[in-house]
């Protein structure tokens, strides 16, 4: 049996020629100033104030639940949550540092998230959300998984393979990954013995924590970067202190002095996303290099690479394969496979030998019948980089005989590849333009991704993200994620997700830009934008 005797067919995508025309029109004006800020504003500083335990992450929720309840007024629902803002009462004088070093500030976060996905969006409040926004993901209907790595999987369930592994993951596969990786990097440091395949990028990121910090012996606490995911912020922040270190971005380059500025000689762990979600934004080669170099030795750096996809191609610096940076990647947005739950970390050959212990005894190893399509995708993804257009025997001999693997099958399956992965990333930052292009509007401002799927948007005329997802949400009918939840900790900054499908990105802007519009029409003055705001 051969893997890739009978590829099947390429998928075409297609994009609508509105989304072309959209897409121009937005390259050809002007989008407002590439710039994106972010700290913790006097309205959360409110609700500590006010809380009568501000270690109580479930208090301050329902705190600030509570207020967006009363500033609904009669379209509020949650009296008892409203309540509990009325009977509050200043306690006490708060400042930016007892937010950004507290415990409780990421859990609160998180449980904030959990209500708003749980409770809200896809619990009570489903039946108003009919056009959703704020998922995160890849449409996967529109722009799922290619055509040969579906092959892949098909081909390893038909020979059963799905037994027991290395719980490091499969060697060819995980050659095949040091492979790919290598073709990113300045010099080949990498081989199987630095690859560990995992569950995806928030499994990963919680296992290396567990891993890493479990023996701690520091008090210093854990940088986390923001804006940040709050379940890898959290699943940190259970095995020690943790400080979150906001970072400000500026024509797409996140700067990382205030993360320099932070670390001390003790520091464990450093958790920083090269491309920030939901800004889009990338740290360059050079800041990163200078943050490995201002960190000790004994301070772990997990660069969670996932979002560093759909923009200009860029080759990592030699200084991410130092023995104390360990790089993160998943196959959830590259490859529309949220659900798919496989990645891969990259690391130190020690520290990778030692995982295996921690993995064998967790969780025992990562979903053995996906082995075929990391190979593949890995193999496939380097010959990509490395310009190749044509196959030959050579390549075809990197696959094991096991296989039987047949040249002009492989060819096939290679070219579909090619074309599937080079018409859907330009699909998709077709859409990204399009969509940037789209927000722009008096009451918005929109901060142009350089990078991935998300983007960052202000809504003017609210200073509570969340108040203004509620808000937004029952006068259009679309939902938008708000930024609390990417601990975006001021202003009404929401997270819009680009990667849908034309018809629904495309009316979700009109109702947007309509109910703007009626409201600078109305009542409410949207105050007029500031100068390099």
């Amino acid at each position: 049996m051969q893997l890739f005797a009978s590829p099947s067919p390429p998928r075409v995508f297609d994009v609508p020629d509105a989304v072309h025309q959209a897409a121009h029109a937005t390259s050809a004006a002007s989008t407002g100033p590439d710039r994106f800020e972010s700290f913790v504003d006097e309205r959360m500083l409110e609700v500590y104030a006010r809380a009568q335990n501000p270690d109580d992450p479930m208090e301050l929720r329902d705190l600030w639940l509570g207020r967006v309840d009363q500033e609904l007024g009669k379209h509020g629902d949650r009296t008892w949550q409203a309540d509990k803002w009325r009977s509050s009462a200043v306690r006490r004088q708060v400042g930016a540092e007892d937010v950004l070093r507290s415990r409780a500030t990421v859990r609160f976060v998180k449980e904030l998230f959990n209500w708003y996905f749980r409770d809200e969006l896809y619990g009570r409040l489903r039946d108003q959300a009919e056009i959703i926004l704020s998922g995160g993901a890849v449409d996967e209907e529109a722009w799922g998984v290619p055509s040969a790595l579906k092959d892949c999987i098909r081909y390893a369930l038909d020979r059963d393979w799905y037994g027991y592994s290395d719980s490091r993951g499969r060697e060819p596969s995980r050659e095949a990954v040091a492979r790919y990786e290598n073709s990113r990097i300045e010099t080949e440091p990498y081989t199987a013995g630095n690859i560990a395949l995992t569950l995806g990028g928030t499994f990963a990121m919680s296992s290396l924590a567990d891993f890493l910090l479990h023996e701690a012996k520091t008090n210093a606490p854990a940088l986390c970067a923001t804006p940040n995911y709050p379940p890898l912020v959290e699943t940190i922040a259970r095995r020690g202190a943790i400080e979150l270190v906001p970072l400000a971005s500026e024509d797409g380059r996140t700067s990382l002095e205030p993360l320099i500025a932070a670390l001390r000689p003790d520091t464990p762990l450093i958790m920083l996303q090269t491309v920030g979600n939901p800004t889009g934004a990338a740290v360059l080669e050079a800041d990163l290099a200078r943050l490995i170099d201002a960190a000790g030795p004994s301070t772990m750096i997990l660069l969670d690479e996932c979002h560093e996809w759909l923009g200009p191609l860029r080759r990592a610096d030699a200084k991410r394969a130092a023995p104390n940076v360990i790089r993160i990647s998943s196959l959830s947005k590259n490859w529309s496979a949220p659900g798919l739950k496989i990645g891969w970390i990259v690391a130190d050959e020690r520290l990778v030998a030692d995982y295996y212990e921690y993995a064998s005894t967790t969780f025992g190893g990562p979903p053995s019948f996906l082995y075929t399509l990391v190979e593949v995708l890995a193999r496939m993804e380097r010959w990509v980089v490395e310009g190749v257009d044509i196959l030959t025997g050579e390549h075809a001999g990197e696959f094991e005989s096991t296989y039987a693997m047949d040249l002009r099958g492989l060819q096939q399956a290679y070219d579909g590849y090619r074309q599937e992965r080079r018409e859907r990333a330009d699909g998709l930052m077709l859409l990204r333009d399009a969509a940037v292009g789209g927000l722009c509007h008096p009451a918005m401002t929109v901060t142009p991704p350089r990078y991935s799927i998300n983007m960052a948007v202000e809504f003017r005329g609210w200073d509570d993200s969340y108040l203004c997802f509620r808000d937004v949400l029952r006068n259009t009918g679309v939902s938008v994620l708000p930024g609390i939840l990417t601990f975006c900790l001021s202003k009404s900054i929401m997270r819009v997700t680009a990667a849908r499908r034309w018809d629904i990105l495309d009316e979700g802007m009109r109702r947007l830009t309509r109910y703007l519009d009626q409201r600078s029409h109305g009542s409410l003055v949207i105050p007029a934008q500031r100068a390099g705001s």
